[in-house]
């Protein structure tokens, strides 16, 4: 297991098996999960079942290539869930940064709740309700430390309506996808070979009138 901000293997040997828990991680997708457009919702429809048959509740988020599940249940459930999920090759880069004992569960419902933030796919009422989240968009978990993991938990266990992305409405390609992660880590870049092309052909231009 993965050691993040805390001594995971400490803290876990100290909590009795059947104690309630609650554990984060984050991850990062690998490439070919991004290029998925219905990633989440796989993940959230196998989970489901998995989840309630262990009396596992949480959520699942997903933006900017990276996941960040909360997942809260007993201690020995959590840790067999979480071997299972890191073997998973669907994503990697693994980290923990929140574990900790729980008198009760934050995430009651017994479905795995799915968040999805990237703000563009977002309905207008979510986009009313999520002013919240601002802080936390663009969305990169991984570099967040403990005490940020909890405000934000805190901030999403609130909304009325779930911030995530419904795929059925959404129409875009892999191909099109993959371009989007592109041209947003490259934008600087672009445009800068873009201006300096145009200065080119003007130069052309005007050298040859």
């Amino acid at each position: 297991m993965p050691v993040g901000d805390i001594d995971i293997e400490r803290r876990l040997q100290q909590v009795p098996d059947t104690a309630l828990i609650q554990l984060v991680y984050v991850s990062n997708a690998t490439l070919k999960t991004r290029l998925n457009s219905a990633i989440s919702t796989n993940i959230e429809k196998q989970a489901k079942s998995y989840n309630k048959q262990h009396g596992i509740t949480g959520v699942l988020c997903y933006g900017n290539g990276q996941f960040l599940q909360c997942i809260e249940g007993s201690k020995l459930e959590i840790v067999a869930l979480v071997q299972k999920i890191f073997a998973d090759k669907r994503h990697n880069d693994f980290r923990i940064p929140l574990v900790q004992r729980i008198d009760k569960r934050m995430f009651s419902d017994w479905r795995m709740r799915l968040l999805f933030l990237e703000r563009w796919l977002w309905s207008l009422a979510t986009k009313e309700q999520a002013t919240s989240l601002s802080s936390y968009l663009p969305f990169t978990p991984h570099n967040w430390s403990a005490e940020r993991t909890r405000k934000f938990l805190q901030s999403i266990r609130v909304f009325a309506t779930q911030p995530y992305a419904n795929t059925a409405s959404v129409s875009y390609s892999a191909f099109g996808n993959m371009c989007r992660h592109i041209i947003r880590q490259h934008q600087a870049f672009l445009l800068t070979q873009s201006i300096l092309m145009l200065l080119t052909i003007s130069a052309c231009i005007f050298f040859w009138l």
